[in-house]
Protein backbone atom coordinates (compact mmCIF):
# COMPACT_ATOMS: atom_id res chain seq x y z
CA UNK A 1 0.00 0.00 0.00
CA UNK A 2 1.37 3.56 -0.97
CA UNK A 3 1.73 6.03 1.78
CA UNK A 4 -0.13 9.08 1.12
CA UNK A 5 0.36 10.99 4.63
CA UNK A 6 3.25 10.99 7.43
CA UNK A 7 2.75 7.80 9.01
CA UNK A 8 3.96 4.38 8.37
CA UNK A 9 1.40 1.87 8.87
CA UNK A 10 0.65 -0.99 6.66
CA UNK A 11 4.04 0.71 4.70
CA UNK A 12 5.77 -1.41 2.54
CA UNK A 13 9.54 0.31 2.48
CA UNK A 14 12.78 -1.68 0.43
CA UNK A 15 16.20 -1.24 0.43
CA UNK A 16 19.53 -2.43 -1.43
CA UNK A 17 22.46 -2.89 1.05
CA UNK A 18 25.68 -0.95 -0.70
CA UNK A 19 28.92 -2.06 0.16
CA UNK A 20 29.97 -0.32 2.37
CA UNK A 21 26.92 -2.02 4.60
CA UNK A 22 27.76 -5.06 3.60
CA UNK A 23 28.38 -7.33 7.01
CA UNK A 24 25.94 -5.12 9.23
CA UNK A 25 23.52 -6.76 11.29
CA UNK A 26 19.78 -6.84 9.57
CA UNK A 27 18.18 -5.45 12.86
CA UNK A 28 20.46 -2.40 12.96
CA UNK A 29 20.57 -1.32 9.10
CA UNK A 30 16.54 -1.27 9.91
CA UNK A 31 16.73 0.51 12.83
CA UNK A 32 18.84 3.21 11.88
CA UNK A 33 16.49 3.61 8.62
CA UNK A 34 12.93 3.48 10.00
CA UNK A 35 12.08 6.57 11.80
CA UNK A 36 10.65 6.59 15.19
CA UNK A 37 11.17 2.20 15.75
CA UNK A 38 13.87 1.03 17.92
CA UNK A 39 16.10 -1.94 17.08
CA UNK A 40 13.80 -4.22 19.45
CA UNK A 41 10.69 -2.89 17.62
CA UNK A 42 12.83 -4.08 14.19
CA UNK A 43 13.04 -7.55 16.00
CA UNK A 44 9.45 -7.84 16.73
CA UNK A 45 9.10 -6.95 13.36
CA UNK A 46 11.24 -9.52 11.85
CA UNK A 47 9.79 -12.69 14.40
CA UNK A 48 6.37 -11.86 12.72
CA UNK A 49 7.87 -11.97 9.21
CA UNK A 50 7.45 -8.72 8.67
CA UNK A 51 10.91 -8.28 6.97
CA UNK A 52 12.18 -9.67 4.32
CA UNK A 53 15.49 -10.11 2.19
CA UNK A 54 15.83 -11.24 -1.30
CA UNK A 55 12.11 -11.92 -0.93
CA UNK A 56 12.91 -14.58 2.08
CA UNK A 57 12.51 -14.19 5.92
CA UNK A 58 14.97 -13.33 7.63
CA UNK A 59 16.53 -13.61 11.53
CA UNK A 60 17.69 -10.51 13.12
CA UNK A 61 21.38 -11.68 13.56
CA UNK A 62 21.66 -11.85 9.25
CA UNK A 63 24.62 -10.31 7.91
CA UNK A 64 23.71 -8.02 4.93
CA UNK A 65 25.27 -8.67 1.37
CA UNK A 66 26.12 -6.09 -0.87
CA UNK A 67 23.43 -5.90 -3.20
CA UNK A 68 20.54 -7.64 -0.54
CA UNK A 69 16.92 -6.33 -1.19
CA UNK A 70 16.21 -5.81 2.58
CA UNK A 71 11.71 -4.96 2.72
CA UNK A 72 9.74 -4.01 5.58
CA UNK A 73 5.75 -3.98 6.07
CA UNK A 74 5.05 -1.93 8.57
CA UNK A 75 1.71 -3.41 9.64
CA UNK A 76 -1.48 -1.03 11.65
CA UNK A 77 -1.54 -1.33 15.05
CA UNK A 78 -4.80 -3.75 16.69
CA UNK A 79 -7.85 -1.36 17.03
CA UNK A 80 -8.25 -2.76 20.60
CA UNK A 81 -4.73 -1.05 21.36
CA UNK A 82 -6.31 2.37 20.64
CA UNK A 83 -7.50 3.80 23.65
CA UNK A 84 -8.69 7.74 25.40
CA UNK A 85 -5.77 9.14 27.13
CA UNK A 86 -6.27 11.86 29.84
CA UNK A 87 -3.71 13.91 27.69
CA UNK A 88 -3.56 17.37 27.85
CA UNK A 89 -4.97 19.88 24.28
CA UNK A 90 -4.38 23.30 23.53
CA UNK A 91 -8.07 23.55 22.51
CA UNK A 92 -8.57 26.74 20.03
CA UNK A 93 -12.22 26.16 18.96
CA UNK A 94 -14.85 23.32 19.35
CA UNK A 95 -18.33 22.78 19.05
CA UNK A 96 -20.44 19.90 17.96
CA UNK A 97 -19.74 19.66 14.63
CA UNK A 98 -15.44 20.23 14.90
CA UNK A 99 -12.29 21.05 17.23
CA UNK A 100 -9.18 22.76 16.23
CA UNK A 101 -6.39 22.08 18.59
CA UNK A 102 -2.68 23.26 18.31
CA UNK A 103 -0.55 20.31 18.14
CA UNK A 104 2.57 20.47 20.83
CA UNK A 105 5.71 19.48 18.28
CA UNK A 106 6.60 16.28 18.96
CA UNK A 107 3.06 14.04 19.05
CA UNK A 108 2.09 11.73 16.28
CA UNK A 109 -1.26 12.76 15.36
CA UNK A 110 -2.81 9.30 15.15
CA UNK A 111 -1.42 5.64 16.01
CA UNK A 112 0.51 3.93 13.93
CA UNK A 113 4.26 1.72 14.17
CA UNK A 114 6.25 2.79 17.31
CA UNK A 115 3.75 4.58 18.42
CA UNK A 116 0.75 3.15 19.99
CA UNK A 117 -0.22 6.04 22.68
CA UNK A 118 0.24 9.40 23.95
CA UNK A 119 -1.00 10.53 19.90
CA UNK A 120 -3.73 13.25 19.15
CA UNK A 121 -5.90 10.46 18.78
CA UNK A 122 -5.07 9.20 21.82
CA UNK A 123 -6.02 12.47 23.62
CA UNK A 124 -9.03 13.33 21.42
CA UNK A 125 -10.80 10.18 22.62
CA UNK A 126 -10.66 11.10 25.68
CA UNK A 127 -11.74 14.74 25.53
CA UNK A 128 -14.34 14.68 22.89
CA UNK A 129 -16.26 10.78 23.66
CA UNK A 130 -18.09 11.73 20.19
CA UNK A 131 -15.42 11.65 16.71
CA UNK A 132 -16.17 10.56 13.18
CA UNK A 133 -16.02 7.38 12.20
CA UNK A 134 -15.06 7.65 8.30
CA UNK A 135 -11.28 6.77 8.76
CA UNK A 136 -11.91 3.65 11.49
CA UNK A 137 -10.70 3.21 15.04
CA UNK A 138 -7.06 3.68 14.49
CA UNK A 139 -8.03 7.45 12.89
CA UNK A 140 -11.11 8.93 14.46
CA UNK A 141 -11.73 12.76 13.50
CA UNK A 142 -8.66 12.82 11.26
CA UNK A 143 -9.11 14.68 8.58
CA UNK A 144 -5.78 16.28 7.81
CA UNK A 145 -2.17 15.95 9.78
CA UNK A 146 1.27 17.34 10.09
CA UNK A 147 4.30 15.82 10.98
CA UNK A 148 5.08 15.01 14.37
CA UNK A 149 7.88 17.51 15.15
CA UNK A 150 5.99 20.16 12.89
CA UNK A 151 3.48 22.19 15.61
CA UNK A 152 0.28 23.94 15.52
CA UNK A 153 -3.16 24.03 14.11
CA UNK A 154 -5.14 21.34 13.04
CA UNK A 155 -8.80 20.30 12.52
CA UNK A 156 -10.93 17.27 13.59
CA UNK A 157 -14.17 16.17 12.73
CA UNK A 158 -16.82 15.10 15.42
CA UNK A 159 -19.29 13.20 12.75
CA UNK A 160 -19.60 11.69 9.48
CA UNK A 161 -21.43 14.58 7.66
CA UNK A 162 -19.00 17.07 9.36
CA UNK A 163 -15.53 15.09 7.86
CA UNK A 164 -17.18 14.52 4.25
CA UNK A 165 -17.63 18.69 3.89
CA UNK A 166 -14.04 19.36 5.69
CA UNK A 167 -12.22 16.81 3.49
CA UNK A 168 -13.99 17.87 0.26
CA UNK A 169 -12.74 21.50 1.14
CA UNK A 170 -9.51 19.95 1.52
CA UNK A 171 -9.68 18.24 -1.92
CA UNK A 172 -10.76 21.23 -3.59
CA UNK A 173 -7.77 23.33 -2.08
CA UNK A 174 -10.04 25.51 0.03
CA UNK A 175 -8.91 25.46 3.18
CA UNK A 176 -6.12 28.42 4.57
CA UNK A 177 -3.56 27.08 5.48
CA UNK A 178 0.10 29.22 6.56
CA UNK A 179 2.86 27.34 8.25
CA UNK A 180 6.56 29.61 9.46
CA UNK A 181 8.86 27.82 8.41
CA UNK A 182 13.61 28.51 9.04
CA UNK A 183 14.92 27.77 6.12
CA UNK A 184 18.64 27.51 5.56
CA UNK A 185 20.43 30.01 3.34
CA UNK A 186 19.16 33.82 2.72
CA UNK A 187 16.28 33.82 -0.30
CA UNK A 188 16.75 37.00 -2.49
CA UNK A 189 13.05 36.90 -3.79
CA UNK A 190 10.38 38.29 -1.64
CA UNK A 191 7.53 35.87 -3.01
CA UNK A 192 7.44 32.92 -4.77
CA UNK A 193 5.59 29.97 -6.02
CA UNK A 194 7.26 25.89 -6.03
CA UNK A 195 4.90 24.52 -8.49
CA UNK A 196 7.03 20.87 -8.57
CA UNK A 197 5.52 17.24 -8.53
CA UNK A 198 6.04 14.98 -5.36
CA UNK A 199 6.02 11.39 -5.30
CA UNK A 200 8.00 8.42 -3.41
CA UNK A 201 11.87 8.64 -3.38
CA UNK A 202 12.81 6.10 -6.06
CA UNK A 203 15.66 5.42 -3.71
CA UNK A 204 14.97 6.38 -0.34
CA UNK A 205 11.75 4.77 0.17
CA UNK A 206 10.72 6.18 3.44
CA UNK A 207 11.71 9.96 1.57
CA UNK A 208 9.45 11.96 -0.84
CA UNK A 209 11.16 13.82 -3.48
CA UNK A 210 10.48 15.64 -6.60
CA UNK A 211 10.03 13.55 -9.56
CA UNK A 212 9.64 14.29 -13.63
CA UNK A 213 7.30 11.51 -14.06
CA UNK A 214 4.92 9.78 -11.75
CA UNK A 215 4.67 12.58 -8.91
CA UNK A 216 1.32 14.12 -8.11
CA UNK A 217 0.31 17.83 -8.50
CA UNK A 218 2.17 19.78 -5.24
CA UNK A 219 2.24 24.02 -5.02
CA UNK A 220 3.56 25.73 -2.80
CA UNK A 221 3.41 29.60 -2.32
CA UNK A 222 6.36 31.40 -0.19
CA UNK A 223 6.90 34.42 1.53
CA UNK A 224 9.51 36.28 3.07
CA UNK A 225 9.53 36.97 6.84
CA UNK A 226 12.49 37.95 7.67
CA UNK A 227 16.00 37.51 6.51
CA UNK A 228 19.13 36.85 9.05
CA UNK A 229 22.69 36.37 8.27
CA UNK A 230 22.68 32.74 6.98
CA UNK A 231 19.16 32.07 6.99
CA UNK A 232 15.78 33.27 6.54
CA UNK A 233 12.25 33.05 8.44
CA UNK A 234 9.51 32.17 5.89
CA UNK A 235 5.58 31.83 5.48
CA UNK A 236 4.49 29.21 3.43
CA UNK A 237 1.00 28.59 2.32
CA UNK A 238 -0.08 25.55 1.04
CA UNK A 239 -2.24 24.65 -2.01
CA UNK A 240 -2.11 21.30 -2.24
CA UNK A 241 -1.52 18.58 0.83
CA UNK A 242 1.30 15.86 -0.12
CA UNK A 243 3.03 14.16 2.26
CA UNK A 244 6.22 16.81 3.72
CA UNK A 245 5.45 18.84 0.92
CA UNK A 246 6.68 21.98 2.38
CA UNK A 247 10.30 20.23 3.49
CA UNK A 248 10.37 18.75 0.14
CA UNK A 249 10.06 21.90 -2.38
CA UNK A 250 11.92 24.20 0.17
CA UNK A 251 14.81 21.32 0.12
CA UNK A 252 14.33 21.13 -3.85
CA UNK A 253 14.74 25.00 -4.28
CA UNK A 254 17.77 24.61 -2.10
CA UNK A 255 16.85 25.92 0.79
CA UNK A 256 15.65 23.03 3.63
CA UNK A 257 14.17 23.62 6.51
CA UNK A 258 16.90 23.96 9.70
CA UNK A 259 16.72 20.63 11.62
CA UNK A 260 14.85 18.84 9.42
CA UNK A 261 16.25 14.90 10.12
CA UNK A 262 15.06 13.79 6.38
CA UNK A 263 15.50 16.67 3.63
CA UNK A 264 18.70 18.45 2.83
CA UNK A 265 21.78 15.97 3.32
CA UNK A 266 21.73 17.36 7.24
CA UNK A 267 24.00 15.01 8.82
CA UNK A 268 23.44 16.55 12.32
CA UNK A 269 21.75 19.01 13.66
CA UNK A 270 23.64 21.95 14.23
CA UNK A 271 20.92 23.84 16.68
CA UNK A 272 19.34 20.61 18.45
CA UNK A 273 19.82 22.28 21.86
CA UNK A 274 17.49 24.84 20.69
CA UNK A 275 14.93 23.17 18.78
CA UNK A 276 14.27 18.94 17.75
CA UNK A 277 13.15 17.86 14.43
CA UNK A 278 12.34 20.32 11.78
CA UNK A 279 11.80 24.12 12.44
CA UNK A 280 8.16 24.18 10.84
CA UNK A 281 5.27 25.86 12.33
CA UNK A 282 1.55 25.60 10.99
CA UNK A 283 0.37 29.13 12.24
CA UNK A 284 -2.95 30.05 10.17
CA UNK A 285 -5.69 27.20 10.07
CA UNK A 286 -9.23 28.44 7.71
CA UNK A 287 -12.09 26.94 6.69
CA UNK A 288 -16.04 26.86 6.31
CA UNK A 289 -18.03 25.90 8.77
CA UNK A 290 -19.68 22.20 8.01
CA UNK A 291 -22.74 23.24 9.85
CA UNK A 292 -22.95 27.25 9.45
CA UNK A 293 -20.95 28.10 6.10
CA UNK A 294 -19.26 30.46 8.37
CA UNK A 295 -15.88 31.17 7.18
CA UNK A 296 -13.42 30.22 10.63
CA UNK A 297 -9.90 31.22 10.81
CA UNK A 298 -7.83 30.86 13.22
CA UNK A 299 -3.50 31.43 14.21
CA UNK A 300 -1.27 31.07 16.79
CA UNK A 301 1.78 32.43 18.15
CA UNK A 302 5.19 30.87 17.29
CA UNK A 303 5.98 28.25 19.86
CA UNK A 304 8.80 28.95 22.37
CA UNK A 305 11.69 26.95 20.87
CA UNK A 306 10.70 28.15 17.24
CA UNK A 307 11.14 31.81 18.37
CA UNK A 308 14.35 31.15 20.15
CA UNK A 309 15.96 29.83 17.46
CA UNK A 310 15.03 32.83 15.31
CA UNK A 311 16.31 34.87 18.06
CA UNK A 312 20.05 32.86 17.77
CA UNK A 313 19.80 32.83 14.21
CA UNK A 314 19.52 36.97 14.41
CA UNK A 315 23.64 36.72 15.61
CA UNK A 316 24.71 33.74 14.05
CA UNK A 317 26.75 35.09 11.69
Amino acid sequence: MQQQHEDLELESLSWTVEEEQAGERVDKFLAERIPDVSRSQVQDLIDQEHVLVQDRKTKSNYKLKTGDVVSVTLPEPEVASIEPEDIPLDVRYEDSDVIVVNKPRGMVVHPAAGHYSGTLVNALMFHCKDLSGINGEVRPGIVHRIDKDTSGLLMAAKNDVAHRHLAEQLKEHTVTRKYVAVVHGVIQHDLGTVDAPIGRHPVHRQQQAVLREGGREAITHFQVLERLPKHTVVELKLETGRTHQIRVHMDFIGHPLVGDPKYGNQKRNRFGDIIEGQALHAQVLGFVHPRTGDYLEFSTDLPEELQNLIDFLRHDA
